[in-house]
């Protein structure tokens, strides 16, 4: 990856690459993500704040020496069998596409976009915020990949923080406000003391997995049809409560817009609005306290949510969330 030792000051913590757009013949459509929501995102930024292309961080894709820090031998050689890649797509049309094509038209967009989950960590620890135009594969694990992820990125980043920055990072919180409970790293981080889980989604879609749930140290189970009111007390009540039980070091933020109304998944009632005032409490508690944050886009399954990212960005960036760096708290 783009050496992670030097950040131009010339450049936002924001990281995206063409590379992240999943294309094979159309049948990408078969499924309600949208496959290039990262390029339309970014277009979207570079009108709203007058950037170009070159003001983003590009990564390069992920290694497999890279992803076996995390994931075991037998998962990533699944992959390598078109059954398996189509069920972790939730396109089963994809059993009868070749390997190597999905490969190179799914999978390697795939890991562009962990490796750029691992870039904007390291981001996050300079400049005090980064956003991944991407990433938020919150359902895979370390042996087992669905819902649409085939890479464990949040694990990936977590491990590499505490790797790479071992001074620095001791203790991550992951606040998982995609609408799907985030399983895969709820299973990767069962009994790690040093990674809180803040996990808010409704509780009567996939995957409803009770083993991985029991990680999480704050759940907000949420009935089907949230509206902004309910959804936003309870976020702050949960901030205020694992801010009180667990002091982190960085914060890994999984943005999904599924929650909005409309979403053919999600099944909440979010309105644009409410998208933008969440993402605002979550910058403004831990941004005020020196705690870098990394904000990973997650799912969102309507045309609409590009332009829903774009803007709350964008007001992110009119509050003064997304400018210089933050006072460094007294736990960093």
């Amino acid at each position: 990856m783009e050496n992670e030792n030097h950040f131009a000051d010339n450049k936002l913590p924001i990281v995206y690459s063409k590379r992240y757009a999943v294309h094979f013949a159309g049948l990408e459509k078969l499924h309600p993500f949208d496959s290039s929501k990262g390029k339309h995102i970014q277009q979207l930024l570079c009108a709203e704040l007058s950037l170009e292309n070159g003001d983003f961080y590009e990564t390069t894709e992920i290694t497999k020496e890279q992803l076996l820090q995390v994931h075991t031998h037998k998962y990533l050689k699944s992959l390598r069998w078109s059954i398996n890649v189509a069920s972790i797509a939730e396109i089963p049309a994809l059993v009868f596409v070749p390997n190597f094509t999905l490969q190179k038209k799914y999978l390697r967009p795939m890991r562009y976009q962990a490796a750029g989950s691992i870039l904007a960590g390291k981001l996050a620890m300079e400049y005090g915020w980064a956003i991944n135009l991407g990433g938020g594969f919150h359902h895979c694990c370390s042996y087992k990949g669905g819902g649409f992820s085939p890479y464990a990125d949040i694990s990936l980043l977590i491990l590499r923080l505490f790797e790479a920055e071992q001074s620095k990072v001791q203790r991550a919180m992951i606040v998982d406000l995609d609408a799907h409970q985030g399983n895969g790293h709820e299973r990767d981080f069962k009994n790690v003391e040093d990674v809180y889980i803040l996990d808010m989604y409704n509780a009567f879609i996939y995957p409803r997995d009770h083993d991985a749930k029991l990680t999480i140290r704050c759940a907000v189970e949420l009935n089907h049809l949230t509206k902004d009111v309910y959804y936003l007390k309870q976020l702050k009540r949960s901030l205020m409560r694992a801010l009180s039980e667990f002091k982190p070091n960085i914060i890994i933020y999984n943005a999904g817009t599924d929650v909005l109304a409309g979403d053919p998944l999600g099944n909440l009632s979010l309105t644009p609005e409410g998208v933008l005032e969440r993402d605002c409490l979550v910058f403004s508690t831990f941004r005020s306290l020196g705690i870098p944050v990394v904000m990973l886009l997650s799912g969102g399954y309507m045309k609409s949510s590009s332009r829903v990212i774009a803007d709350s960005i964008v007001n992110l960036q009119r509050q003064g969330w997304l400018g210089a760096k933050c006072p460094k708290n007294s736990n960093l």
